[in-house]
């Protein structure tokens, strides 16, 4: 990933520079060091205990040690947790760091004081099932839930399937299979035993005999059902997010089951099926190349051949404030699209080339020219050179052509950076969201932040589209929809963190984050985390490479904002006022500010 240009802008010799006069508002410099958190404001209300987290009865994630948080009602009061003394603030609020109690139905018993009067709540929780113990005396026992294979697979004959099962490590484990061959597994580690066989082994139930002296035990492997080679079968790609607009409708491939996406493809694009895993379809992008989809994301097509997928002409055509790259050929391919600073580059698979002639326009202020080399036999790299930074993509299909529209960088007035930006602002949640100690939900504190911000960047110049107004959910798949619709010029999403089960929040770094996922999002990224610490004066977590819904917007800049904690007391407490909420607001337009003014460099 690249430095963004003017992310922290220098002079010629490389020193950073001060903003230039007329680049913020007098009153919104952030010159100065950010002010401290506001002080907790004291609450002596009736003592009444609340626990947010854990809710009563949830399966805790570890078995170790977790935090427990929520509120008392007075900041006079004293409290202890299983007779462990844990700190209240002002406001009534604590968290607490606690050993998990003993037992497989954990209870946390709660105990506050103030003065004579006192209160006790009784929170139980539930743990997650513990591996089935397996002893190397007594009877023998093995963990039948651990056998593999298991469940729905679909395989090619050679392909090699892991045969494994959880035994006593002083057992000796013997793979029976249909065809009467015996294979042992081998001891891997504690109480692990397995081994790989061909899938064609396993086409029919084998049996794993594990012994220990005369004591035998004897379980069924499930099957794995064998594809045909001679018989490819194929795919049609379905789109099943709920996003408003058929051009926003995408079809998201990854390189492993449940994995991270990868891979963003059209509706409707055939492939060929080479596997399945349970609720996961295996399909070929190319001779070298597979990748995994929901299965529930395709659907059979009775095509007993390959389609054939030939690029011939290109264009480059100027419309607006973009430039449409546009490849003929005859059916829809996967594809993938990557970036560097200069350049753009779009792979497409299952596809050869025979690109003899593209016509560039004379006038095109961005895209410089287009070369094309043949990665593999049915894999080409098309490369976009441009002559500027590009503001985001596109890639669309339109009548028998691959079209990758490239967005052209906005001309900035230096003087009024935002003056004529369209900015999406995206208070995050509902639905979910996380919940403070007292009760402060994450989507009433960013849908706050956001009508700030909105004031903030209106103020100087900037239209402002908000994903939501109102306490209402929106869909996750609609807010990146409703930012293309609104053809913006830079999507922030305002968020709240939290810490999964099993950290410790009294000693982690409770800062503030930003998050980008495409190249053209990291210059943002960097210059709004600089502007959110520098508002918020909160641990520097950095920025962040995700793979985040909202963050994966190709057509313009797009970060996500983790500007707080709402889980830790003192920054919930902070977060209920207007002037912190003022503070996320205008770290947010100081960060967009400093880009646009940015793009000046880029030009």
């Amino acid at each position: 990933m690249r430095t963004a240009a003017g992310s922290s802008r220098a002079d010629s010799a490389g020193r950073p520079r001060p903003p230039a006069s007329g680049e913020f508002p007098e009153n919104d410099r952030a010159a100065d060091p950010a002010p401290p958190l506001p002080p907790v404001p004291l609450v002596d209300g009736p003592l009444a205990i609340k626990v947010v987290y854990p809710a009563a009865g949830q399966t805790l994630t570890t078995r170790d040690s977790n935090f427990v948080f929520g509120a008392v009602g007075s900041g006079r009061a004293t409290l202890t947790i299983n007779g462990v003394g844990v700190p209240v603030l002002p406001n009534g609020s604590f968290m607490a760091w606690l050993a998990v109690p003993p037992g497989e139905k954990p209870r946390y018993e709660l105990v506050a004081r103030r003065d004579a009067d006192s209160t006790a709540a009784a929170l139980s929780v539930s743990l997650r099932p513990l591996a089935v113990a397996l002893s190397d005396n007594g009877p023998l026992l093995i963990d039948r839930g651990s056998v593999a294979p298991a469940g729905k697979l679909m395989l090619r004959g050679d392909e090699r399937v892991r045969v494994a099962l959880r035994a006593p490590a002083n057992a000796a484990v013997l793979l029976h299979t249909a065809a009467g061959e015996t294979l042992p597994l081998r001891h891997t580690s504690g109480v692990s035993w397995s081994t790989e066989v061909a899938a064609r082994d396993v086409a029919q139930p084998g049996t794993l005999l594990v012994t220990r002296g005369t004591d035998k035990v004897s379980v069924v492997t499930g099957a794995v059902q064998i594809l045909d080679p001679s018989l490819p079968r194929y795919v049609e790609l379905l789109a099943n997010n709920d996003a408003p607009s058929d051009t926003d409708k995408v079809v998201n491939l990854r390189p492993a089951p449940d994995g991270t996406y990868k891979w963003a493809l059209f509706p409707g694009t055939l492939v060929e099926l080479t596997g399945t895993r349970g609720d996961w379809s295996r399909v070929r992008l190319d001779e070298q190349l597979e990748a995994w989809v929901e299965t529930k994301s395709t659907r059979d097509r009775l095509e007993m051949n390959a389609p054939r997928r030939t690029v011939t002409t290109g264009r480059v055509a100027v419309n607006g404030h973009w430039s449409d790259v546009r490849l003929s050929m005859n059916d829809r391919p996967p594809y993938l699209v990557t970036q560097t600073r200069d350049a753009i580059m779009l792979t497409v698979y299952g596809a050869t080339a025979n690109t003899d002639l593209i016509n560039f326009a004379t006038t095109d202020p961005m895209v410089r020219d287009v070369t094309w080399e043949t990665l593999a036999t049915d894999r080409v790299r098309y490369t976009i050179h441009l002559r500027h930074p590009s503001a985001g993509y596109g890639v669309l299909w339109d009548r028998s052509a691959l079209v990758l529209r490239v967005r052209h960088a906005p001309v900035i007035d230096p003087l009024r950076p935002l003056a004529g930006r369209t900015i999406v602002v995206d208070p995050g949640h509902p639905p979910i969201g996380s919940t403070g100690p007292t009760g402060l939900y994450e989507g009433d504190v960013t849908l706050g932040v956001g009508e700030k911000l909105k004031a903030l960047l209106e103020a100087r110049g900037a239209t402002v589209v908000m994903t939501r107004t109102t306490r209402a959910a929106v869909a996750l798949a609609t807010r990146p929809s409703i930012a293309r619709r609104a053809d913006g010029d830079a999507f922030v999403s305002i968020h709240l963190n939290a810490w999964p089960d099993g950290v410790n929040p009294t000693k982690a770094a409770n800062g503030t984050g930003t998050y980008f996922f495409l190249d053209h999002s990291e210059a943002l990224a960097r210059v709004v985390q600089q502007g959110l610490v520098s508002r918020l004066g909160l641990r520097d977590q950095g920025i962040n490479y995700d793979n985040l819904a909202v963050a994966r917007l190709t057509w313009m800049p797009a970060v996500l904002c983790e500007g707080a904690f709402v889980i830790i007391p003192e920054q919930e407490a902070a977060l209920r006022t207007p002037e912190f909420q003022q503070r996320y607001a205008l770290g947010i337009a100081d960060g967009l500010t400093r880009y646009f003014l940015s793009l000046r460099d880029d030009r």
